[in-house]
């Protein structure tokens, strides 16, 4: 019932208002700025100074000469990337059993990196055992920067898992009822 209604006025004198808008005065749009020159001609006149040839300018850019070189450090570090690639590997100290994640099995591992199955067994080792698992040894057995392990040590620490046993008969607990 009410969309009756709301139609009634919706089309009550409708050809009266749609003609009411259309014979309103439009705005008029704002004047457009003078220019001076048709664009076709200024354009032609940049191409011309573009295209030109300039002779003082082609005699000093003759003139440099550019000679790059790398710095040291750079050159030494592509160098390790291009030709250490075979030469700087390790086989894995440790793997976790079966196919992980549908991966591919890996063999070996880059010296200086670590897969996460072996951070995880260093740094447990080194909780368990700090005087043993010290991070020189880490580094060492890892083939490791030993700044790096040792931040590794400090800052990375794997989750512990503790079981807690039941208490004895002696303690109160909560029965379901």
């Amino acid at each position: 019932m009410g969309a009756r209604v709301a139609r009634m006025f919706r089309n009550f004198n409708l050809e009266d208002r749609a003609f009411r808008e259309i014979s309103k005065e439009k705005p008029q749009a704002a004047p457009r700025h003078a220019v001076k020159e048709a664009p076709s001609a200024a354009a032609s006149d940049g191409e011309n100074v573009v295209h030109q040839r300039n002779d003082p300018l082609l005699n000093l850019l003759r003139s440099v000469y550019v000679e790059s070189t790398d710095p040291p450090a750079a050159a030494e570090a592509s160098n390790e990337v291009t030709h250490g690639k075979d030469a700087a590997r390790r086989p894995l100290k440790f793997t976790l059993p079966g196919n992980v994640f549908g991966l591919a099995e890996l063999t070996d591992v880059p010296k200086g990196k670590l897969t996460i199955a072996e951070a995880l067994k260093a740094l447990s080792s080194h909780q368990r055992q700090p005087r043993m698992w010290t991070p020189g040894k880490i580094a060492q057995e890892y083939s490791l920067d030993l700044t790096d392990t040792k931040a590794l040590v400090e800052f990375f620490i794997p989750f512990q898992v503790e079981i807690i046993s039941p208490k004895s008969d002696g303690t109160k607990q909560i029965k379901a009822s």
